[in-house]
């Protein structure tokens, strides 16, 4: 589960001879939000379970590659982590494009994080159909926050999550507080989706009906 360059080679390679049953059938997790929000951090605690306290700004983009099953059918999960800042943003956004989930993440020490939530939904859905993707509101650094503070963040929190219609959760990257819970909603939803053959409307689907024991990496 090393990084992955942003080449053609860096993605999975599918014989046409691999007959249908063992082909990995891929989503695409697209992970944005404010500069230092936390999404690196939220995404390799997910992909390797670690927690790096040396942060290094994200360049353009990145992305992890996490391969699990659910219901003995593989899939192989893309998660792109974009660039906060500004002048990288015309770059990242050329790579929203053909996401089953996005990932909306905000620091709950930080009100103004969470006002950005929404133009970095908007700008991610210009690449993608409203209608075929699965939102997810995340509140990073909760380690970092009292519950007096929490609180007072989480009411307006829930409000922006039921305004994107968007699943909420609050995370540590540090603890893994929420972490896996959290995280393990992300992939189980758009693999429940193309097992049916199609994805869930958003906003709907509160819990995806497909226990941990039903998944494995």
């Amino acid at each position: 589960q090393s990084k992955a360059a942003l080449s053609s080679a860096a993605l999975p390679h599918i014989s046409p001879a691999c007959p249908p049953r063992c082909r990995f059938k891929i989503s695409k997790i697209i992970v944005v939000g404010d500069l230092s929000v936390g999404k690196t951090c939220l995404i390799n605690r997910f992909c390797k379970d670690t927690f790096d306290k040396n942060y290094k700004a994200t360049i353009g983009v990145d992305f992890e590659m996490e391969r699990f099953e659910v219901l003995g059918v593989p899939f192989s999960l893309q998660l792109w982590d974009t660039a906060g800042q500004e002048r990288f943003k015309c770059i990242a956004s050329t790579y929203y494009r053909g996401a089953q989930a996005i990932v909306i993440v905000f620091d709950v020490n930080d009100v103004g994080s969470l006002e950005h939530t929404r133009q970095w939904l908007a700008d991610a859905l210009k690449e993608n159909d409203p209608s075929n993707v699965i939102l997810f509101l995340v509140g990073s650094k909760k380690d970092l926050s009292t519950p007096a503070q929490y609180s007072l963040m989480e009411k307006d929190a829930l409000k922006v999550a039921q305004e994107m219609q968007a699943e909420y959760w609050a995370v540590s990257s540090l603890t893994g507080e929420s972490q896996r819970g959290g995280e393990m909603q992300i992939p189980h939803q758009p693999a429940r989706g193309a097992l049916r053959g199609s994805l869930p409307p958003v906003g709907q689907g509160r819990t995806c009906g497909i226990s941990s024991s039903e998944w494995r990496r």
